[in-house]
């Protein structure tokens, strides 16, 4: 008869559960597979997936952390420092999609096409025509160009950057991830730069003709002039939209490394 005791069933789940929560955490944060048409039980499925393919690659746990039993107090922050630093890895992917997203704010403002709002059920607000082109369009260069596999890699590393600890804030402290805020709008700036300096340009063309001849309607061509400039220049620019989305990447998951 196979027998086993509580403290053989506890030595099994330790090395798993710290893992599984923080790829959890993870997986809710995340674009993409984050989303709400993505069912909870594929997340789960996933996450408890990577924290068994990943025991080989994970530091040894620390002394007292094998030890702390999981219905003790101290069990209850090493969860909530997997849950926080699942989050914030989740995030800063989600920093970089929303400023490609801004970017595309920002040029639909210049293109007159603000107008075009719709309702988005995938992230309950309202979003224009341009800012959600830009976004389908950045998720499927995430899948193509393997960003999900550089996320799991950062998540892989941050075991060895941020071990398992009774610290959950010290994380925050060292991270201050609420300055990734800034990145929104730098890297949002820079992606949609060329193409407000394109349709600026077009602007001021537009203001010399209105006053070189007035009698020419300036509102009735100057937003299909606007519209078409916007539209060839969207076309020009996505494809180099790999690099800058790349970068900001990059720079962000670097942290966790």
């Amino acid at each position: 008869m196979i027998t086993f005791t509580e403290t053989q069933i506890a030595a099994w789940l330790t090395p798993l559960i710290w893992p599984f929560l923080r790829a959890l955490a993870l997986f809710q944060a995340l674009p993409v597979l984050g989303a709400r048409t993505v069912p909870m039980r594929v997340r789960i499925g996933l996450a408890a997936f990577l924290a068994i393919a990943a025991q080989d690659s994970l530091p040894a746990l620390a002394p007292d952390v094998v030890a702390t039993p999981l219905d003790a107090p101290q069990a209850l922050l090493l969860v909530v420092q997997q849950v926080v630093i699942g989050l914030s890895l989740g995030f800063a992917v989600r920093v970089v999609f929303a400023a490609v997203e801004f970017a595309g704010e920002i040029i639909g403002l210049q293109m007159g096409l603000n107008f075009a709002g719709f309702f988005d059920p995938l992230s309950a607000s309202t979003a224009t025509a341009t800012s959600r082109l830009f976004g389908t369009m950045v998720s499927w260069l995430f899948i193509v160009m393997n960003g999900h596999l550089l996320v799991i890699a950062a998540l892989a590393h941050s075991f060895v950057a941020f071990p398992v600890g009774p610290e959950p804030f010290a994380f925050l402290h060292q991270m201050q991830p609420q300055r990734w805020g800034a990145e929104i709008f730098a890297t949002g700036l820079w992606i949609a730069l060329p193409l407000v300096t394109m349709l600026l340009f077009i602007n001021l063309v537009l203001g010399t003709i209105s006053r070189v001849a007035p009698q020419i309607n300036i509102f009735a061509i100057g937003f299909p002039v606007t519209l078409g400039v916007g539209l060839l220049g969207l076309v020009m620019t996505l494809p180099l939209m790999q690099q800058p989305f790349a970068m900001a990447l990059d720079r962000l998951l670097v942290q966790f490394r």
